[in-house]
């Protein structure tokens, strides 16, 4: 049996309800001995996953919460060993007593995210599932948890189990005509296996194919606020924002560094960026500062073209508009509509820009430029399924698999021997088992329960 650990997993900070849990070989009986069922059940002969009421005490017997209990039997359970998880209430003194208890009868502090490595080292889920865990508890998006919550499912899994299937099937038979020539085994069918080969790269193509979508669902679109000084920039990130974020002045070159914040907007996660005023500086800091927009710009997702609707366009609006990368998602933000207008949203409208009338002074607008964000990214919309690849680990893994695939595929073309093609194969294997965990090195599974939090 392995050791038992414990560990408080709601955090030490004052909630109505804190839960301290333990998984191992002892748990169970070490929740026997401080735990008093008031129906009298002794929790080694309780029910799996089953809600008991009654006193926590102490070493001495004294009272230390009243709470809830549950027991889980291994392999049922979430670890795969016998757990036990106490409900009681969210005092950190009472939390840390309970724990401290728990340490005294044999069990220790569990590491960060050795509950769910132990789930997966006992095979109860995958590693895209363990990831996903985390993934799940750091989503900032609805889009995101869905998507974790879909790989924790299983959906990665489900699309590369019959890939991994398929790749071993070559193997067996490549090796079972090479090893045993004289039993009345097929001969390599070259066309069938280009035909299986062609397959699974298209699988794993279509599947590294939601990697950019998966770096948008985590980090957020990056959208660069640009435009020439004083058109009111800042202002529309702390309007949207809700809250005074940049400092706001009528000195043009007052923002001189880029500013970054995420927000939801249109249903879509969108990375704020403000930037410096785009004009031609003679501050060796207001230089660097239109340096850095540039630099915003060129990674840009989408751009907010901030320009100031009481003034006709002035020649720092049109260098702007030159500074925007074709086929970049562009909106022109008409900032000021609280004053007369002097601008047109026709011509704008000639040179490829989605127009939006707002003012970042009165909040006027606002909805219709959330509305205008959905129109300019509606694939960013569709709810996932769990199929997105977030993570790059996984993608970088899924790209050497696919890169070997092709490699044994053009083997087979150039007539190469067929210990050469399963040289190939065998590396797409490691490569997607490296997703899954089915191959994975100790060093990487450390690094990646690091993520996690203590108590999951």
């Amino acid at each position: 049996m392995s050791d038992t650990i414990a560990a408080i997993a709601t955090g030490r900070s004052v909630s109505a309800i804190g839960v301290i849990r333990m998984s191992g070989g002892d748990a169970i009986a070490i929740a026997d001995k401080v735990f008093r069922a008031t129906d009298g059940i002794k929790l080694e002969s309780a029910a799996s996953r089953k809600l008991h009421y009654g006193e926590l005490v102490g070493a001495d017997g004294k009272l230390i919460d009243l709470v809830l209990c549950t027991i889980s039997h291994g392999p049922s359970s979430y670890t795969g060993e016998d757990t036990a998880e106490f409900q009681c209430h969210g005092s950190p003194l009472v939390m840390s007593e309970i724990l401290r208890l728990l340490f005294s009868l044999g069990a220790r502090q569990a590491s960060a995210g050795e509950f769910t490595k132990r789930a997966f080292l006992n095979g109860r889920m995958d590693l895209v599932q363990a990831e996903a865990v985390i993934d799940l508890i750091e989503a900032e998006t609805t889009a995101a948890a869905q998507n974790a919550a879909g790989q924790l499912r299983g959906a990665v899994g489900v699309r590369l189990e019959p890939v991994y299937a398929a790749l071993v099937d070559i193997i067996a038979h490549f090796h079972a005509v090479i090893d045993y020539p004289d039993e009345d085994i097929d001969e390599f069918e070259m066309q069938g296996y280009l035909d299986t080969l062609d397959g699974a790269g298209k699988e794993l193509e279509r599947l590294l194919s939601t990697h950019e979508r998966g770096r948008v669902l985590r980090l957020g679109v990056p959208t660069a606020i640009i435009g020439r000084p004083n058109t009111g920039k800042s202002s529309l990130l702390n309007a949207l924002l809700g809250y005074e974020r940049a400092i706001v002045t009528d000195i043009p070159g007052t923002t001189r560094d880029t500013i970054e914040e995420k927000l939801m907007l249109g249903g879509i996660a969108l990375r704020l960026i403000d930037t410096a005023g785009l004009r031609r500086a003679d501050d060796k800091i207001e230089k660097l500062g239109v340096e850095r927009t540039l630099s915003a710009l060129g990674d840009a997702g989408l751009v907010f073209l901030v320009l100031d609707g009481s003034i006709p366009l002035q020649d720092g609006d049109y260098e702007a508009i030159r500074s925007i990368a074709p086929g970049v998602p562009k909106l022109a933000v008409i900032n000021k509509s609280d004053l007369p207008s002097a601008l047109e949203p026709d011509m704008l409208a000639k040179m490829g820009f989605n127009c939006c009338c707002v003012s970042a002074q009165t909040g006027e607008g606002l909805d219709s430029l959330s509305a205008k964000v959905s129109e300019l990214l509606p694939q960013l919309e569709m709810p996932p399924s769990g199929e997105i690849i977030t993570n790059e680990r996984q993608a970088d893994a899924l790209s050497r698999a696919r890169s070997s695939i092709n490699l044994a595929a053009c083997a087979i073309t150039a007539s190469v021997t067929p210990d050469a093609v399963v040289t190939d194969i065998e590396a797409a294997l490691a490569a997607i088992g490296e997703v899954t965990g089915k191959t994975m090195r100790e060093d990487v599974v450390l690094r990646i329960f690091e993520r996690f939090c203590v108590g999951k």
